[in-house]
């Protein structure tokens, strides 16, 4: 007999009171163990993340497939439940919300996935054949013992009578994840929150304007982005424009459409001390503009002994 043989079914481990194990627990061991191997190494060396969750993934549901080989059927479903379907579940939503490359989702660069098919599918008949044999031959002896009174039991107390103090560790351990996750994602304010009624305050301290600024548009006959909007004066509103048009120099001049204007409400408009004329629309002559007749007046820059009264502020 090979040697190889002789060392197989010992190295395979049994855990029975005969010290020898199944054929079908030996085929299965020596079959998901080496694509065990394999897929711990694509998790060390893959270079997508996908692929390295995908591994993982194939690494849980082969450690349950053992453990409910060796009789542990609670740790076999703990072991699917928990870390294939809630661990990685949720590492696989973070990846589809942080996303992937282009090239990624659009181009497959797998190669030789068809031999990889057929090694799965082996694998897969093996497997089969395996609790086919179980079923035939009956399960190893000597774990009725060990898990009495029931399976979920044994564990129980493995874990809470002679591994209590380990457990305590990792709840400690955990929390302080938790925590630190808490800590990192929720820094300190350096600077007091800011609502709007400190916004409205800054601006009256600063002289700015109180609330919201006016919209673009020239009476409500233009709504262009870069024309301004005209106070109660006819004074041009400079801040009716957004600032990036108005740093590129691209804001329209209002007295441009004023013609326009003054043939829909009155046909011209007033011409005084800084007004600005136009023979097209102009109909009032020196005496007084037209009832009705729109006015666009200059800015004027406030005197310098003005007092804040004086300034309109």
């Amino acid at each position: 007999m090979s040697p190889l043989l002789t060392v197989l079914p010992a190295a395979a481990g049994a855990l029975t009171e005969s010290g020898q194990t199944s054929t079908a627990e030996a085929v299965l061991f020596w079959t998901l163990g080496p694509l065990m191997v394999l897929a711990a190494l694509g998790l060390l060396f893959a270079r997508k993340a996908v692929h390295a969750a995908l591994a993982v993934i194939f690494i849980m549901i082969s450690l349950a497939f053992m453990y409910v080989a060796q009789g542990a059927e609670f740790l076999g479903v703990v072991q699917v439940v928990v870390y294939t379907g809630a661990v990685m579940m949720l590492f696989l939503f973070v990846l589809m919300l942080v996303g992937v490359d282009r090239s990624d989702s659009l181009v497959e660069t797998i190669r030789g996935q068809r031999w990889l098919g057929a090694l799965a599918g082996l694998g897969l008949a093996v497997v089969l054949a395996g609790v086919v044999g179980r079923a035939t031959y009956g399960p190893p002896t000597g774990l009725a013992d060990a898990n009495l009174p029931s399976n979920p039991q044994a564990v129980a107390y493995l874990i809470f009578g002679q591994h209590v103090l380990a457990m305590e560790v990792v709840g400690a351990l955990l929390v302080t994840a938790a925590l630190g996750a808490l800590v990192l994602t929720h820094r300190g304010r350096l600077t007091p929150k800011v609502g709007q009624r400190e916004l409205a305050e800054r601006r009256l301290r600063t002289g700015g304007h109180p609330v919201s600024l006016p919209a673009p548009g020239v009476y409500a006959r233009h709504n262009a982005m870069d024309v301004p909007a005209l106070g109660p004066d006819g004074t041009p509103l400079e801040s009716s424009v957004p600032r990036v048009l108005r740093v590129r120099g691209q804001e329209a001049d209002a007295r441009a459409y004023a013609a326009r204007i003054d043939r829909v409400l009155a046909g011209g408009w007033a011409v005084g001390a800084g007004t600005f004329t136009s023979d097209e629309s102009y109909r009032g002559g020196p005496d007084g503009p037209v009832e009705g007749a729109v006015t666009i007046r200059e800015p004027q820059a406030p005197a310098e002994d003005a007092t804040p009264e004086e300034d309109g502020r």
